[in-house]
């Protein structure tokens, strides 16, 4: 029979602290590993709270560094950076406020660079079917279908 390893208060606060100092967490992250470790409830506020206040932890800050890091590798346009920050239970107000941090400028030309690279890639020669390909794989990586549009009819007119 396998025994579940049980963790003091104390003990999970230094593993948390641990967890977050390697990289970025938000709190459902931190939560969630918590929930894994067998914690209960009131263990859980305690160490979120601890983690708060030791600034190992910080929503703002987390999601500042979500979306540069998603933006400059991934290349993740803001509509995709908000739905992941949603689901990670970020509001509204940091979403707006990590994603005022890309310039337009930035933000333009890194669209631009990754429709052309890509549109370079796409081997169809169906015109119809080359131009779904590109808008297809700049709407899944979260870019705003006015852009996108935009830019598949100046990639590929008729």
């Amino acid at each position: 029979m396998e025994t579940k390893k049980t963790y003091t208060v104390e003990e999970a606060l230094k593993r948390m602290e641990r967890y977050c100092s390697y990289q970025e967490r938000c709190h459902k992250e931190v939560t969630q590993k918590l929930y894994s470790m067998y914690m209960i409830p009131e263990a859980i506020d305690h160490i979120v709270v601890k983690l708060m206040q030791d600034n190992f932890l910080n929503e703002e800050r987390y999601a500042k560094a979500f979306v540069s890091g998603k933006f400059r590798i991934k290349k993740w346009g803001k509509q995709r950076l908000t739905r992941e920050l949603k689901q990670k239970d970020i509001g509204k107000t940091l979403i707006t406020m990590a994603l005022q941090t890309i310039t337009d400028q930035d933000y333009i030309e890194t669209f631009d660079a990754l429709a052309e690279k890509k549109a370079e890639t796409i081997k169809e020669t169906n015109l119809l079917k080359k131009r779904k390909k590109l808008a297809d794989y700049l709407l899944y990586r979260g870019w705003e279908s006015h852009l996108v549009y935009d830019k598949v009819n100046e990639l590929y007119r008729y």
